[in-house]
């Protein structure tokens, strides 16, 4: 029995109940929050090095029975795509806490308690990729809306409310689809081997028989609700609104984590459990997919707040990634895991970056700003950064992921990949012409021009009332960034984790694999 998974799960649960008890000292809250953040990257660390590519398929396994009356075991491990999430969510963390240090928060808000709520969420987190039982899976899927609710509810916009109750209904209801079929696979398990089970590895090898009206069924019941969390067009309503509303670092894990919880679910429970139904439904989900990328694009282009852009410039990525799912290829799914990272890490700075404008400018209306790269150089720079990684320029880590899923579906599905390609294009014109409406031309907005001294005033950074990044918020890029050019130039220790993998999950759909073929 391997404790790393049980240590990951633990500590930061720990780490919430210690930060919610120390509301009345902010500092010492944020520092406490910070070092345990700090602690679960160390132990994902860990982790990743004990993780081997070349061995079984679920690794630093562990197990104890929970509730036995129903075959429940609190069962952990992970493949090489949880890994890369937990991975995902160790280093995010510590960047969302350093990034929201200096945030503003509602009145009669506490640090203490936006953090405890952070390092909650986290626990949640690593449950759901990690959960080798599906029950528990469904548990943990649950459970993590809770602190996400709070942080968007209590801490968020002028809107919070709305934005935290749609939030909570739409993927509450998800899951309550979810749990039919999570009944279902008992029922079907007790009939198939005598006894109900929810352990994973005992359901594939259960459920891939199964008529092929009852797997279709039984993967809708999962499928409406990754498609709600991911989120596929039409179910997607509910992001624009959280995201907006969300404080900036909620914000970061919500578009950076929470939502790949949709994507991972189809990858790890969709097509293992109901490799028929996948095939049959494919052509629906691809339609979804490439819909949801035009679409989130063309919504990003006419978007005016600077939120609800970055919500809608991930409803479009999350279409690359579930075309690479279901296209069935082995690069492209590969292509896909590694996207769910790489939107992450893009996404997320770009999240970042968003918040450090608003912080001076006191407006995420795009209207209320322009020509900042005059006053603050270095944040401009960053922010073009970031804009890169989201249109997948060559050289960053967005493009490896998305040249993947676009070369390995094209063979099996070519006009898909085709309309998704426009989204590319659409890409660089929604990115662009943000960074030119809000950093250049004349300085706008009110704010601005009264930094400057008035309308037509000399531009001097140096005597402008607008900061540009200081050393804390240095430090919470300059990670984002360094991942950004790693990966771009050099994804392959990522990729040798996520390979076997996704090998392994096309071969329970009865889809050969010819990266591993070619190894033999």
């Amino acid at each position: 029995m391997s404790w790393t998974l049980i240590a990951l799960l633990l500590l930061p649960l720990v780490g919430s109940l210690v930060v919610a008890f120390l509301r009345g000292n902010d500092r010492l809250a944020k520092t406490v929050a910070l070092a345990f953040s700090l602690a679960e990257l160390v132990l994902a660390v860990l982790a990743w090095t004990a993780f081997d590519p070349g061995g079984e398929r679920l690794q630093l396994t562990s197990s104890a029975e929970w509730i036995p009356a129903f075959g429940v075991h609190l069962s952990f491990g992970v493949d090489g795509i949880a890994l890369v999430m937990i991975a995902l969510i160790a280093f995010l963390v510590p960047v969302v806490i350093g990034g929201s240090w200096a945030d503003k928060l509602p009145e009669g808000r506490s640090a203490g308690g936006f953090f405890a709520l952070l390092l909650a969420m986290q626990t949640g987190m690593v449950g759901v990729f990690a959960a080798t039982d599906v029950f528990v899976f469904y548990v943990f899927f649950e459970a993590v809306l809770v602190p996400m609710y709070f942080l968007i509810g209590r801490f968020g916009g002028p809107n919070r409310q709305y934005a935290a109750m749609k939030f909570f209904l739409y993927s509450l209801l998800g899951g309550l689809i979810m749990l039919a079929s999570v009944i279902g696979l008992y029922v079907v398990s007790a009939d198939k081997i005598g006894q109900g089970t929810f352990d994973w590895a005992t359901l594939v090898t259960v459920t891939r028989d199964l008529p092929l009206s009852t797997q279709i069924w039984l993967f809708l019941g999962f499928f409406v609700a990754f498609a709600i969390k991911a989120p596929l067009v039409p179910l997607h309503t509910w992001l624009p609104d959280a995201g907006a509303e969300a404080p900036v670092g909620a914000g970061v894990l919500l578009v950076g984590i929470l939502d790949k919880i949709g994507t991972f679910g189809f990858l790890r429970y969709c097509l293992p459990l109901f490799p028929a139904a996948s095939k049959e439904l494919a052509p629906l989900v691809l339609i979804l997919a490439v819909v949801g990328i035009l679409y989130g694009s063309l919504l990003a282009v006419g978007q005016s707040d600077m939120k609800r852009f970055v919500a809608y410039t991930s409803i479009a990525h999350f279409g690359f990634i579930a075309l690479g799912i279901f296209a069935f290829s082995s690069q492209a799914g590969t292509g896909a895991v590694l996207y769910m990272v790489n939107h992450g890490i893009s996404t997320g700075m770009l999240f970042l970056v968003v918040g450090m404008v608003m912080a001076r400018g006191g407006s995420r209306l795009i209207e209320d700003y322009g020509g900042m790269a005059k006053l603050t150089p270095v944040l401009g720079g960053l922010f073009f950064v970031a804009g890169l990684s989201s249109l997948a320029l060559p050289g960053t880590n967005s493009f490896v992921s998305e040249f993947l899923v676009l070369i390995g579906s094209y063979p099996n599905e070519p006009v898909y990949t085709v309309l998704a390609a426009v989204g590319m294009v659409l890409a660089a014109l929604y990115v662009l012409w943000l960074y030119q409406r809000v950093f250049q031309g004349p300085v706008r907005g009110t704010a601005l021009i009264d930094a400057v001294g008035g309308p037509g005033a000399a531009v001097d950074p140096e005597r402008a009332a607008v900061p540009d990044l200081n050393k804390r918020e240095l430090a919470v890029l300059a990670p984002l960034v360094a991942l950004i050019l790693v990966l771009g130039f050099y994804p392959k220790p990522v990729l040798d984790v996520i390979t076997p993998s996704v090998g392994a999950t096309l071969s329970e759909v009865g889809v050969a694999d010819p990266v591993a073929q070619e190894g033999k």
